[in-house]
């Protein structure tokens, strides 16, 4: 596909442009844009193609799109802004600052095993429909009354899903407000930063529609096409695939190009934004805006050990045997963020990614549209984006 590139990249990142030319007529894209930061100032601001598969919409500078795990770098912000502040202890039991969840052998888990994906409440224990995923207190109180999938603390195993509620009700047990309500008010709307969980209805019209990805036999599902498992898993052990299908099965997504979808708050996996947005945040964050430099080095130090295989993802892509979570964000254990080991952020189902390299100062978002292989290690459209940025920095 070939598509109108608009947008601005500063002398010496010419190179973005290119790839992400390349995106569209070698990768696949159909609608996308792509931002970057240096020393807080934008080198590189582009977009184009089509907000939907119709071709009658343009996706414009201002066009959101469902960012699906990225939004987890956010959803962990909302936290480590209210630790900074001294307002929540992330080695304080969950159940301090919400009582219920200390049900079914969750006392002493730690806010920190939330954030770090290590404390086995994957999912809750009886299926729920994608309805339900709209029913913030439903969904909060099947997983305060669902025991661990393993022992909390003994592995990590990637929180899908059910990572956006934990660390939400935790911040709005704190606050009085939901998720999407503290990251509109404490960081979006100060930073003017175009990024949503729970999109107003007023910010629909330029919500791009997410395509599904395409295989040689036609669409696919993002997270893997392995069917759940029958009759439905119990425990971890109980089938080879149960970790990376428990999410599907037992929180299953459902249309998220609807109204309903857009508007709901699912914090792992719902948000809304642009690339400028999202570039935005991390440039702050980066930056030292918006947290301390203590704050700042706590959420990208390693939680578990060196090249420690995650349940989830280790199960459901080629290359995730080895994954190195800090508190809310995946390090660079790749070079998916270039080539500081020390950067950090989150990519989303179907290819969306956004870090920030605070040693070299930089920022850097890319969404789309059209959805590849994501964190399965099989889409490499933000990875060349990445690579000619830095290349624009020697």
């Amino acid at each position: 596909m070939t598509a109108r590139i608009h947008g601005t990249c500063a002398p010496g990142f010419e190179g973005v442009r290119e790839e992400f030319e390349r995106n569209f007529t070698d990768r696949g894209d159909l609608g996308a844009s792509v931002a970057a930061t240096v020393d807080g100032e934008f080198v590189v601001d582009l977009w184009g193609g089509d907000a939907d598969k119709t071709g009658t919409r343009a996706w414009e500078r201002d066009s959101l799109v469902n960012v699906y795990s990225t939004t987890k770098g956010m959803t962990a912000l909302c936290a480590h802004l209210l630790a900074d502040r001294g307002e929540l202890d992330l080695d304080a039991p969950v159940a301090r600052y919400w009582p219920e969840f200390a049900r079914e052998g969750k006392a002493d888990i730690p806010v920190r095993w939330l954030l770090s994906h290590r404390s086995g409440v994957i999912a809750p224990r009886e299926p729920m429909t994608s309805h339900d995923l709209y029913d913030w207190e439903k969904v909060c109180g099947a997983l305060a009354a669902t025991p661990p999938w393993w022992k909390p603390g003994s592995a990590q195993g990637y929180h899908a899903l059910s990572f956006g509620y934990l660390v939400g009700e935790v911040v709005r047990r704190i606050t009085g407000v939901s998720l999407g309500t503290f990251l509109r008010s404490e960081v979006a709307e100060p930073l003017g930063a175009d990024v949503h969980v729970g999109t107003p209805e007023s910010e629909h019209g330029r919500c791009a529609n997410m395509s599904r990805p395409l295989t040689p036999d036609g669409p696919r599902s993002a997270l893997g096409s392995a069917p759940p498992p029958e009759p439905p898993v119990k425990s971890i052990d109980d089938h080879p695939m149960a970790a990376v299908t428990l999410a599907l099965q037992y929180l299953p997504v459902g249309n998220v190009n609807s109204a309903a979808y857009r508007s709901a708050e699912i914090p792992a996996a719902n948000g809304h934004a642009s690339a400028r947005g999202l570039a935005t945040v991390y440039a702050a964050l980066g930056g030292g805006e918006l947290l301390s430099t203590a704050s700042l080095e706590r959420l990208r130090t390693r939680q578990g050990q060196p090249d420690e295989p995650d349940l989830v993802l280790a199960a459901g892509t080629p290359w995730g045997e080895k994954w190195d979570w800090g508190l809310g964000y995946m390090l660079n254990l790749y070079g998916q963020a270039g080539p500081n080991p020390r950067a950090f952020g989150h990519g989303g189902a179907g290819g969306s990614y956004a870090f920030a390299d605070p040693e070299n100062r930089v920022s850097f978002a890319y969404v789309m549209n059209q959805m590849g292989g994501g964190t399965s290690g099989e889409d490499l459209r933000s990875v060349h984006l990445v690579g000619a940025l830095y290349r624009g920095m020697r």
